[in-house]
Parts: structure tokens; C-alpha cells; sequence
């Protein structure tokens, strides 16, 4: 499954982890991404889309 949105294209953020002792280390924060059957001009097809645009209900 891919790690961006087809709707909107959100994808994975990457950045640092800041201890108390303001140690870093690499992190990625992925996004909420679920697999929906969407009918798109009369024919239904899987997509891979953030759960904001299923709450907005912004499906291509």
C-alpha cells in the first residue's frame, strides 16, 4: 500500500524526536490511510485515501 493519498496527496512526514535532553532521532509520522471502494463515472475502483477526505467525503 503506498504511503500517499490519492485524493489529496498527503503523505508522510519526516522529522525529530527532541528528548528532555534534547537528544534527536529520525521519526516519520504516516498518515491515516484506509483502502475504500469508490464508484468514479459508473465504475467502482479501490482507493487509497486519508481519512480526512472520507470525513469530507472528497473522493475524486
Amino acid at each position: 500500500m503506498s504511503r500517499r493519498c490519492e485524493s489529496c496527496g498527503k503523505g508522510v512526514l519526516v522529522g525529530n524526536n527532541v528528548s528532555h535532553s534534547h537528544k534527536k532521532s529520525r521519526t516519520r509520522w504516516l498518515p491515516n490511510l484506509q483502502r475504500v471502494k469508490v464508484t468514479v463515472e459508473g465504475e467502482s475502483k479501490r482507493m487509497v485515501i486519508c481519512t480526512k477526505c472520507i470525513k469530507r467525503g472528497k473522493l475524486k
